[in-house]
């Protein structure tokens, strides 16, 4: 399949593509199949109704990869902290703050995802299924904090005011994560994605020690998983100094970093990096924004083509289809 034989720089004749939120409200057919459930987690929830919208990008767009629809906050309502979706608003959760009390979980208190996965590998064998789990600084900012925030004070001052919890929760958070992705791999995930959206938060001094809690995460999910590993993480190039060492198998990283130059000296597989607000120009401009960046790419392998974060709800699918269309009709040469 191409992306894995872009993740392991075998030779390929284009770069593969998917996206961040490739299935989502953008799309009027996601919109038909989000009515019949009340909730957004209920939603995930309905394995029939998310293995359906799992394979609207590859019926839509085409796209080399699905990535199961489910959302990164799941694992944390087993164990212990209340996750609910508000439409219009996101995500709000609640939690008493006590360490203590939060429970180690196995695959089995989170099946439903794996019935996704299996579901989604019956009904198609074209292209890799990808599994995910959020990161443990980002789940962490996530609860501590009830929603996303602009700045995560209540996360920071967590992290700084009663460091000793702060580590036995990310501790916890890594254990859980490592549990939730082994059984998504034995249900047939080909890859699995960890995402620290929000890590650009983290000021830059404590990025030192969680960079070591991160090598140790995945070098365990290295021993433990046997398939590529992409960690998508949103901060500056200089974070990817302190995180060169994480043993993954592909860096997926936003617009802020200067990813060819870091191409140049790292012989490790790079996804994304563009800015997904291409897709609000002109059709013509999409077309020769993404072509001037391929041309770009310093390699002829171990690149996949993905954006610097998710598609909105506001972008037109026939755009986003002509991105993915751009991008497969560029040969490496």
């Amino acid at each position: 399949m191409l992306l894995l034989k872009s993740l392991s720089g075998e030779r390929i004749e284009r770069f593969p593509v998917w996206l961040m939120r490739q299935a989502g409200r953008y799309m009027p057919q996601y919109r038909e199949l989000r009515a019949k459930e009340k909730d957004f987690l209920s939603f995930c929830k309905n394995v029939e109704l998310a293995v359906k919208v799992s394979l609207l990008p590859l019926e839509l767009l085409d796209v080399d990869a699905i990535i199961i629809f489910s959302d990164i906050l799941v694992p944390l309502e087993p164990m212990g902290i209340n996750v609910r979706f508000e439409e219009g608003e996101g995500p709000h959760l609640e939690w008493d703050g006590n360490v203590k009390a939060l429970r180690k979980i196995t695959s089995r208190d989170t099946e439903f995802v794996n019935e996704i996965i299996k579901e989604v590998k019956r009904s198609q064998d074209r292209v890799p299924v990808i599994g995910f789990c959020g990161a443990p600084w980002t789940l962490f900012a996530y609860a501590v904090e009830g929603k996303g925030k602009a700045d995560f004070k209540k996360a920071k001052l967590f992290m700084w005011e009663r460091r000793e919890e702060y580590l036995e929760f990310l501790g916890l958070l890594s254990e859980n994560l490592v549990e939730y992705l082994k059984g998504q791999v034995k249900a047939g995930a080909d890859l699995v994605q960890v995402f620290d959206s929000w890590l650009m938060h983290m000021p830059y001094e404590d990025l030192k020690e969680y960079a070591v809690l991160l090598k140790v995460f995945f070098e365990r999910l290295k021993r433990e998983l046997g398939v590529p590993i992409i960690y998508f993480y949103r901060g500056s190039g200089e974070y990817l100094e302190l995180l060169r060492h994480v043993p993954v198998d592909a860096f997926s990283v936003d617009w802020t970093v200067d990813m060819f130059s870091w191409m140049e000296k790292e012989n490790r597989a790079f996804q994304g990096n563009i800015d997904p607000s291409i897709l609000y120009c002109t059709e013509d401009v999409i077309q020769r924004k993404v072509l001037e960046f391929l041309k770009r790419v310093p390699r002829k392998t171990k690149y996949v083509f993905n954006l610097g974060h998710g598609l909105s709800p506001d972008m037109e699918l026939k755009k986003v289809k002509l991105l993915v269309d751009t991008v497969k009709g560029y040969r490496v040469g």
